[in-house]
């Protein structure tokens, strides 16, 4: 099937089935296309919730579409790739969570939105990769569990500075191969650009950075900005976004395009099946949706 006629397949089954499409920032150039709504993974989740449609079919990640799930338990959240799994979401375990709080009994555990449901259902609080600072500085506890991003955790800790931040040594395996090098070379390059990273790149990287933001941080930088070069660190599809904000602006990768395998698993095609056949439907257990929904609630609340 081409895929001009899959497109069109896609939007009468959507309109037939009551569906609404979202798609993660770095998903491919055709499911971005397609969806009703792209941004980053609770950006997605909040809209799922907001919408009236019955059926979410998620082109992300499963802790994404697990997290739609959670603030949207009454739809059927459907995600196009059953394996479409996160290295970094995968590095905790509800089980750590508990070791961490025997050994540290008066610290909050704090927990990037990069988990499973079973690990924020352990969690005080949930965080985005955009908003992790400013909660941290709002929780009352002095020590402060920072888990899974070993090098989101260590921005935390450069920009709070009154508490003791223990950060648990996980890691998104595509924007930890960014390297100062890249940053020193793209300067030779491209002189006049501004150069954009994601707070999960190491700190020699965001350390030289003209601006350290999550992928909804940088469109908002990029929109914002007089420039009309932009060097960017994060998964490469992000561009596919930031060129139909910036139209008349040029975007290049950091180094080397960065690709997250995992991300890139959904087709056009994969779309179209799972309208068709209703799958793959994330199920969770009820108990697991109401302890989860608890550390996302107080983060919107200190938000």
């Amino acid at each position: 099937m081409a895929n001009k006629n899959l497109i069109e397949e896609i939007n009468e089954l959507k309109k037939k089935k009551n569906a609404v499409i979202v798609a993660h920032n770095y998903q491919i150039p055709e499911v971005q296309d397609i969806a009703d709504f792209t941004g980053d993974s609770l950006e997605l989740s909040k809209k799922c919730k907001g919408v009236k449609e019955k059926i979410i079919v998620f082109c992300g990640v499963k802790f994404m579409a697990e997290t739609a799930k959670i603030l949207s338990p009454e739809k059927k959240v459907l995600i196009p790739k059953e394996n479409a799994g996160c290295q970094l979401a995968d590095s905790i375990k509800p089980e750590e969570v508990d070791e961490y709080r025997e050994k540290y009994p008066n610290a909050a555990v704090v927990g990037y939105v990069n988990t499973s449901a079973a690990t924020k259902a352990k969690l005080d609080y949930c965080v985005t990769s955009a908003n992790a600072v400013n909660i941290v500085k709002k929780i009352p506890n002095k020590e402060i569990i920072f888990l899974p991003d070993k090098n989101l955790g260590l921005w935390v800790q450069k920009n709070v500075k009154d508490k003791e931040i223990i950060i648990h040594n996980g890691r998104c395996y595509v924007h930890h191969k960014f390297t100062k090098e890249d940053v020193i070379n793209a300067r030779v390059a491209h002189p006049d650009a501004k150069i954009v990273v994601h707070p999960e790149c190491l700190s020699e990287v965001t350390e030289l950075a003209d601006e350290v933001a999550s992928t909804s941080g940088m469109i908002k930088y990029v929109k914002e900005s007089s420039a009309k070069k932009f060097i960017i660190g994060t998964e490469e599809g992000h561009i596919h976004r930031l060129k139909k904000e910036r139209p008349d602006a040029e975007f290049y990768s950091l180094g080397n395009a960065q690709i997250c395998f995992n991300m890139k698993l959904i087709k056009l095609k994969d779309v179209y099946d799972s309208l068709l056949n209703e799958k793959y439907e994330i199920i969770l257990p009820d108990d697991i949706i109401t302890k989860a929904i608890l550390p996302i609630e107080r983060m919107l609340n200190l938000s």
